[in-house]
């Protein structure tokens, strides 16, 4: 299966988020890839999460803390499995340090979304 993208290649300067994503039928583990290919600034971070909705409108974190990846802070690929836990996703994306840009995208690798 070819993997689906979830978050288009861009320059990021500021925390944001996807729009709401449906998790496909059935799907039981998401198999996320970050692609960073630009990370610039002083001491550029970059942490991606996943938050979940029961109705794509309304996200929320999980309990647990365990669907966020660790931080980022330069060029590079990191996978992360990730239990499903509702019918909506949405990445988010907290960007810190002095002037930093992080270009990246977010893919899953296994197309477990819709």
């Amino acid at each position: 299966m070819a993997a689906n993208t979830l978050v288009a290649s861009a320059a990021r300067t500021v925390t944001g988020s996807s729009s709401a994503i449906a998790v496909g039928s059935g799907a039981a583990t998401l198999e996320l890839e970050l692609e960073v290919t630009v990370a610039t600034g002083t001491s550029p971070t970059l942490v991606l999460s996943v938050q979940w909705s029961d109705d794509g409108t309304n996200f929320g974190n999980n309990d647990a803390s365990a669907d966020a990846f660790a931080s980022v802070a330069a060029v590079g690929n990191v996978t992360k499995s990730i239990p499903v836990r509702a019918p909506y996703m949405q990445l988010t994306w907290t960007i810190g340090g002095t002037t930093p840009s992080f270009t990246f995208s977010v893919i899953d690798v296994a197309s477990n979304v819709i």
